[in-house]
């Protein structure tokens, strides 16, 4: 094959939508539910995926009566026949975020040993689900998490820090339906696919404790409300540590969706190599890196031979110092893209797998040897746009935004470098 513009993009999109397909709950849920069980099946849920999950639980199990309900993001629902689903904001939670917590824990109480909990766990779970911890209210939530998302924490301090200040985070829901057995069923969207990150843990025993939250609060210099202190001084509200009838299992991960987008690339003749699902540092300076990878495929033939495709996962972040619209898929491919600095041959994609990079409903973008040029053409300056933080923008003059609406299913960003001979 002839690797010219329209060939390249072509494939970069169709592993991306790989990547998304592979993680789809309608496909792979069902294979991971336990027997039916005898009692009571109670089903609670947060995430981007969790309406999604509901609906393929009722599918797989047309003839248990299940009840429940589960939590996701607005424009992210399903028709579901006997489990609620609430829709919440993300990334800041607001009153629905609390709202909908409540109604989950209220759920799991007073259930007994031959009763079982599913609870249907995906990324966003943390800001979609949050009752704010005795002593605390919403607008201290939201204020810790405003703050957290501008710091250029990673996803693991940030999930540390809301646990610390949740009522249901941190595996408070799982205390809350002792004696009954509790299994969780998830998709992983953060790197290392730690249960206790994912969603912050409401079904986990939680290894951190309220020093280090505060002490993350302390690196990244976010002086929080007066309340927050107070409580993070109250080491008798610690999260649980040991919950004995809880399961864990992961139905979807980033690598999963890696090795499957791998087998897909070998099928239209590119070479994977994949560098990692679990990739995480400074959005801008991830893509100079793997710009330098791609420069050396390209021009030696190493660490492997084009045609070949660098695929990588995992949650980036961006300290904002600029005024623009954000994002760290298209932060991290407007880096890339300025290294690679139009070297021919080089095609380069980022998206969020659930279809919203940062707060905008844009999952990513892509850029092509060309990108930088075109750019300089209408009179942008790329570097100049890069440091206000605007990769957005960028890639939306060009007409190069990967906009595919709500996927429903969520393990994390998507990385894909092609690289031509």
């Amino acid at each position: 094959m002839v690797w010219d513009d329209g060939h390249a993009r072509a494939a970069l999109r169709s592993l991306f939508d790989a990547a998304v397909a592979a993680a789809d709950p309608r496909k792979v849920l069902a294979a991971h539910l336990p027997s039916r069980p005898a009692g009571r099946c109670i089903v609670v849920g947060c995430g981007k995926s969790a309406a999604v999950m509901a609906a393929a639980l009722e599918d797989a199990w047309p003839d248990v009566d299940l009840q429940g309900t589960v939590i996701t993001r607005y424009g992210h629902s399903v028709p579901t026949r006997r489990i609620e689903v609430i829709e919440a904001s993300h990334p800041v939670p607001e009153a629905n975020s609390e709202r909908g917590a409540r109604l989950l824990l209220d759920r799991v109480r007073g259930l007994h040993a031959g009763d079982l909990v599913l609870a249907l766990i995906s990324g966003g779970g943390s800001a979609l689900c949050a009752a704010p911890a005795p002593g605390l209210t919403l607008s201290d939530k939201q204020a810790i998490n405003r703050a957290l998302l501008a710091s250029g924490a990673n996803i693991s301090e940030m999930n540390c820090v809301r646990k610390h200040l949740s009522a249901i985070k941190g595996g408070r829901l799982a205390a809350a339906a002792q004696p009954a057995r509790v299994l969780t069923l998830a998709i992983s969207d953060v790197p290392g696919d730690d249960p206790a990150v994912i969603a912050s843990g409401p079904t986990v025993s939680d290894p951190t404790s309220f020093a280090d939250a505060r002490a993350i609060l302390a690196r990244y210099r976010i002086a929080p409300p007066p309340a927050v202190v107070a409580h993070l001084q109250r080491a008798e509200h610690e999260t649980p540590s040991d919950l004995p009838n809880s399961e864990f299992r992961l139905i979807a991960t980033p690598m999963m969706a890696l090795r499957h987008v791998a087998e897909i690339a070998r099928g239209l003749g590119l070479t994977p190599l994949v560098l990692g699902d679990a990739l995480e540092g400074e959005s801008r300076e991830m893509g100079i890196v793997q710009a330098g990878i791609a420069r050396s495929v390209r021009a030696h033939g190493e660490p492997l031979a084009p045609p070949a495709v660098l695929l990588s996962g995992g949650e980036t972040t961006v300290t904002v110092r600029g005024k623009g619209r954000g994002g760290r898929n298209v932060e991290y491919l407007l880096g890339k893209a300025i290294e690679a600095n139009g070297t021919p041959g080089i095609w380069g994609l980022a998206a969020d797998t659930d279809g919203v990079d940062g707060a905008e409903d844009i999952a990513g973008g892509l850029f092509a040897p060309d990108s930088l040029s075109r750019a300089r053409a209408m009179g942008r300056d790329p570097k100049a746009m890069l440091d206000d933080n605007d990769g957005h923008s960028f890639f939306e003059m060009l007409g190069d935004s990967i906009v595919t609406g709500p996927t429903k299913t969520n393990v994390n960003d998507f990385r894909a470098t092609l690289i031509a001979p």
